[in-house]
């Protein structure tokens, strides 16, 4: 009963503290592999996207999960990483996002969107509230390195 008790307090607790809290190794393969990633923008359920030219334009990626690092993303191997890409055959498309972004939209209705300057969610940082969008990061041009969801 008590392990009963213990899991439903556990699933509750991650139903509500949404995508930043409940972060797992399989978002990280989902911002990865997931067809979600590569639709166009508005049309995926991933409710981020991030963008290698201004105004949202060029290459993009929709990413649905919190990122710790663009550049090394377990892909579901132990020890086995990945870096995440642009999609699409605009420019940048084939592009690792780390240091490549310029613009981002957040189309989830709401979650606030965070892209950092460093790995790990930290450093200097642009702030898209729910459906805002940047045509041109002020604090991350260029030199982007992670995502949170908070």
């Amino acid at each position: 009963m008590r392990k009963i008790a213990a899991l439903a307090g556990l699933a509750t607790a991650l139903l509500v503290a949404g995508p930043a809290a409940a972060a797992t190794a399989h978002d990280d393969t989902d911002n990865l592999y997931s067809a979600e990633a590569c639709k166009v923008p508005g049309k995926s359920k991933f409710d981020f996207h991030i963008y290698y030219n201004s105004a949202q334009s060029g290459a993009w990626r929709n990413i649905g999960y919190s990122v710790y690092n663009f550049a090394d993303v377990p892909d579901g191997v132990a020890g086995a990483a990945s870096p995440l890409r642009f999609c699409s055959s605009g420019a940048g498309a084939g592009q690792g996002i780390k240091n490549n972004a310029a613009s981002g939209e957040n189309s989830h209705y709401k979650y606030t969107a965070r892209v950092y300057y460093n790995s790990g969610f930290k450093g200097a940082q642009d702030v898209m509230a729910p459906y805002q969008y940047i045509d041109r990061f002020v604090h991350v041009f260029n030199q982007d390195a992670s995502f949170q969801w908070t």
